[in-house]
């Protein structure tokens, strides 16, 4: 995926760098814009993206004269390059990276970024400019020199730059010629103990060969390849290895709308969420992330009680949700905030995202090791909390702050968990197969007559009311109704006829906390585009796929939004319900292998 100059320029054509440890931004200058230290949840060390007007929290490269700037991914990889020319026609390659290989017989994934600058022609002119901040956005300005490094301090946490470059020049920003090739490893406080030039050329190898063999095994869908593999590394990206959590996105507060103040603190694991990038990678045959997550939510399960809907990379850590004064925003636009409110609230969709996202541990022999009996158990127990919330008022999966309903979307998730039991008991043998399939049969009964509203002839979004929602378009793909069901295609085309707003699908289009919502949301256009398909009008469905993957940005990523007027991209990035819609659609709407060499 190549950025020289996209037709449609986005203030987030930013390309997503990182090893399952840290994850980093690059935009089209090879400017490093976002960076979270040490882990994805950390305090940002470049916090550019957010900090307005002021030149603060970034490393970029200034090429003396420049004149042209072109940026990729290297093909199948999380790797970054960025060719800069100058007017005289020097030029130099960037290339970002983080580490990531099997070193000594365990994964090697340390909380680095590594940039290698090497002169492709003539006598480049540069200046490196570093520029770090601590404390969500305060400018760190106490650098301590070392040999060939530099220590960053400021706040509970030390970066240390080393390089091989001149560190005065670095420090002085001063304009000097780019002969050999020069490495920067930002990263923890610790020596570097071998050379650098020669250390950072072998990392960057092998990270290239560790992407290229993952890319290798994916069941990618004979159509859209490079889009789904694309796909399929970010989301690759959102999964923090050490515990198993997938974050939201890896950035904070980013609005959902131009001036909307929807700003939120997506880089925490949404267990809603996670079962839609599990279920996406699934379907590629990359189920090491299924299996690490199902250890992260073994060990969320110990609690008794309700369930929090979103918990820190790390289980059980403290969400509260506080303004960092120190960062203008994205564009300007604040607040920034740090924490989620939302961990708080009642979402009680999150027993049957739990099951959702386990169930395959029962039925995928390519596992080295299936679902058994205790795990069986302790989804039980998640099982018998989904019975009893699944008519309870809540804030559903849009997280409505001010109101709570009973919400169509949440009781079907409770259905799905008694279903999915079931199902599994069945295969175990299970005595308790009975149980779960009565409850879930009973279920089932009261939600499709409480939410069915006759006189519009659908779904509705919450029981008794109204309004229409995106979300009910999932009620097919969890098995509630079939694809077939006339409940389910009226559903269709009225959320087809209601919720569209020039060729996109909004969630919902009554007013919220924030007032009517003004971009809409990307995860809802592929369910839509799913839902087309599966009622027999998948060339509609291809064709809205297709426009919305033109809308990525320039690396192929997507955020949260899109502004159905401008269609400018809008929330935090990269957002993973958008990034798993691209490999469901497209598994969904491919011609399969034997059907494309016939054609041939």
């Amino acid at each position: 995926m190549i950025a020289q100059q996209p037709s449609r320029p986005q203030p987030l054509d930013l390309a997503l760098i990182g090893n399952s440890c840290v994850a980093a931004f690059v935009d089209r200058q090879a400017r490093l814009v976002w960076w979270c230290f040490p882990r994805f949840d950390g305090d940002p060390v470049f916090s550019r993206l957010l900090a307005g007007d002021e030149e603060k929290g970034f490393c970029d490269v200034v090429l003396h004269g420049q004149t042209s700037v072109e940026a990729r991914y290297v093909r199948n990889t999380a790797i970054v390059e960025t060719i800069l020319t100058a007017e005289d026609g020097a030029s130099l390659r960037v290339t970002d990276f983080c580490p990531r290989f099997d070193r000594f017989e365990r994964p090697f994934r340390p909380p680095q970024v590594i940039r290698r600058l090497e002169p492709l022609s003539g006598m480049p002119r540069i200046a490196i400019r570093v520029r770090p901040t601590h404390n969500y956005g305060r400018p760190t300005q106490n650098a301590v020199v070392g040999s060939n490094h530099v220590r960053y301090v400021g706040g509970p946490n030390v970066m240390r730059l080393t390089s091989d470059a001149p560190l005065s020049y670095i420090l002085n920003e001063i304009t000097f010629p780019l002969t050999r090739p020069l490495s920067l490893v930002f990263g923890q406080d610790e020596p570097f103990l071998s050379a650098i030039d020669a250390t950072t050329r072998e990392f960057l190898e092998h990270t290239r060969e560790h992407w290229l063999d993952w890319s290798r095994n994916l069941a990618a869908p004979f159509e859209w390849q490079a889009d789904v593999v694309r796909a399929a590394i970010t989301l690759k990206n959102c999964a923090f290895m050490e515990t198993g959590a997938i974050v939201a996105a890896h950035t904070t507060s980013i609005p959902e709308a131009p001036r909307s103040g929807r700003n939120w603190d997506y880089r925490f694991c949404w267990l809603r969420d996670a079962y839609f990038v599990v279920d996406a990678l699934n379907r590629l045959g990359a189920t090491q992330t299924m299996e690490s997550y199902i250890h992260y939510i073994t060990t969320i399960a110990i609690e008794s009680g309700p369930m929090q809907p979103l918990h820190g990379i790390i289980p059980f850590s403290p969400l509260n949700e506080v303004i960092a004064p120190d960062l203008a925003g994205f564009l300007g636009q604040g607040p920034v905030r740090v924490g989620n409110q939302a961990a708080a609230q009642t979402q009680n969709d999150v027993y049957g995202s739990v099951v959702l996202a386990a169930a395959q541990m029962f039925v995928d022999e390519r596992l080295p090791s299936m679902g058994d009996e205790p795990l069986f158990h302790m989804l039980e127990r998640l099982g018998e909390r989904a019975l009893a919330a699944a008519f309870e008022p809540d804030a559903g999966l849009w997280e409505y702050r001010t109101r709570e309903r009973p919400h169509t979307y949440s009781a079907t998730l409770c259905w799905a968990a008694c279903d999915r039991l079931a199902r599994i008991a069945r295969m175990l043998g299970h005595e308790r197969a009975a149980y779960w399939k009565t409850n879930a049969a009973a279920l089932r009964e009261k939600i499709l007559t409480e939410a069915w509203d006759e006189r519009q002839g659908a779904l509705t979004g919450a029981f008794g009311e109204p309004a229409l929602d995106a979300s009910v378009l999932l009620v097919a793909k969890l098995g509630l109704l079939p694809p077939t069901d006339r409940r389910f295609v009226m559903t269709c085309e009225a959320i087809g006829r209601t919720l569209i707003r020039k060729g996109r699908i909004m969630r919902y289009t009554a007013p919220d906390d924030f007032g009517p919502p003004e971009t809409a949301f990307l995860a809802c256009n592929f369910w839509y585009v799913d839902a087309l398909a599966s009622i027999g009008r998948a060339e509609e469905g291809r064709e809205l796929f297709e426009a919305i993957l033109g809308h990525r940005n320039a690396f192929g990523l997507l955020s949260e939004d899109i502004h159905p007027d401008t269609g400018q991209l809008w929330g935090n990035l990269p957002q993973t319900y958008s990034m798993a819609g691209i490999i469901n659609s497209a598994t969904r709407l491919s011609s399969s292998w034997e059907e494309a060499w016939a054609r041939a």
